[in-house]
């Protein structure tokens, strides 16, 4: 089984910084695709940053040049660097796994549970 444990949200100030974390536990051998997504209250949930095993990353065009999403693979740890924030950002963040190797099988869509960012003065 996969266990995925988020951190790294709280209240912050426009202009900030927040660095949020996805930890993948379990008998992992590898993941392909990590990622996070958002959700404002009354919004659907979209795609904010995704990375891949090799280092690909793609960013949603609001967040580009702010966030920076990276991976540490021998940890199944991904991050988001979050700098500048606005109060658009404000919304629950949701970490995604993709394609992920285990012994008894290969599997994708596996989310945690999010997160809440908030970003008001």
């Amino acid at each position: 089984q996969v266990h995925i444990v988020e951190s790294g949200g709280g209240l912050v100030q426009p202009g900030g910084s927040l660095r949020l974390s996805c930890a993948a536990s379990g008998s992992i051998f590898s993941i392909y695709a990590m990622g996070w997504y958002r959700q404002a209250p009354g919004k659907q949930r979209d795609l904010v940053a995704t990375i891949t095993s090799g280092g690909t990353t793609t960013y949603a065009d609001s967040v580009k040049g702010r966030f920076t999403i990276s991976r540490d693979n021998a940890k199944n740890t991904v991050y988001l660097q979050m700098d500048s924030l606005k109060p658009e950002d404000t919304a629950v963040y949701y970490c995604k796994l993709g394609s992920v190797t285990t012994p008894t099988g290969i599997f994708s869509d596996i989310w945690g549970q999010g997160t809440q960012v908030t970003v008001s003065s």
